[in-house]
């Protein structure tokens, strides 16, 4: 197991938070992304993050500079192929999934596993599209990942024992609590989270409340950390509505529908934090 290599596809924020979570357990890990600015970026995010569990007493600065050593970025398929464990991690749209896992099946070694972190696409849908899918698996982290100690595991009717039981083990050493899911769109999170956050947008839409008062009164009632409105921006507008969509697609029912002011912001380009500006400005 300490010899596991990682592979994590895509450098966004989930991405890197994976990547730098695997590096701070002892993991090889190697960043992916068609991209040099975000890989930059990201490397610049990890750095960052592991400066303030320094400043906190979390690590020491020989764990983060150790940490920093195990982690290689490249922009290279090629240079993927020598991991032993891949974790997709790009955004919530299954043509683009698709092509990940078509491309990183051809690059990896026979008994290489490939994970996605989706939110709500279907593993087997995922494993369908490589000449593994018993060797596929969901793996879905929370968002900040260095902070959040939980992953959504889903298995589909394909993934074998073996696969499952080294996803377990991976997750154990990240120190993390897994739960498990059945292979259904939204799985466990989503499937609760997303239709209250959307419920949120409706209210807001419908004059019910202010923003502020939204968010207050579920804070203040429900022990809430933050409001759904400040959980929307901070999952990202663009994320919420394309698992909504799955949902409502994959199940068929209106309820999962994205609020229309939730699409009008998407449209603007306002995706929450991550753009600066949602239903709050950052």
């Amino acid at each position: 197991m300490s010899g596991t290599t990682i592979a994590v596809i895509g450098a966004g924020q989930m991405g890197s938070g994976i990547a730098q979570v695997f590096a701070q357990a002892g993991f090889p890990v190697i960043l992916y992304d068609v991209a040099q600015q975000q890989l930059d970026k990201a490397m610049g995010g990890i750095r960052s993050s592991m400066e303030k569990l320094v400043a906190k007493g979390k690590m020491t600065t020989a764990d983060a500079l150790a940490s920093a050593a195990r982690l290689k970025t490249t922009g290279r398929v090629e240079d993927c192929a020598a991991a032993d464990f891949l974790i997709e991690a790009v955004p919530e749209q299954f043509a683009l999934k698709k092509t990940i896992f078509e491309t990183f099946d051809h690059a990896l070694a026979p008994k290489a596993i490939i994970a996605s972190n989706t939110s709500s696409i279907a593993i087997g849908k995922l494993g369908a599209v490589t000449k593994r899918p018993a060797q596929v698996i969901g793996m879905h982290f929370m968002n900040p990942v260095p902070l959040m100690p939980c992953v959504e595991v889903i298995r589909s009717d394909a993934t074998n024992d073996s696969t499952f039981q080294a996803t377990r083990a991976l997750i154990e050493r990240l120190g993390k609590t897994m739960v498990v899911a059945k292979d259904r769109p939204g799985f466990i999170v989503n499937r609760i989270l997303a239709p209250m956050l959307n419920e949120a947008a409706y209210a807001l839409q419908e004059g019910l409340a202010t923003r502020e008062d939204i968010d207050t009164a579920m804070k203040l009632s429900c022990n809430f950390p933050m409001g759904p409105l400040t959980l929307a921006d901070f999952v990202g507008l663009d994320t919420l509505v394309s698992i909504l969509e799955v949902m409502e697609r994959e199940i068929g029912d209106p309820k999962f529908r994205p609020a229309p002011v939730l699409k009008e912001f998407v449209a603007k380009g306002w995706l929450g934090r991550k753009s600066g500006k949602g239903f709050y400005t950052y």
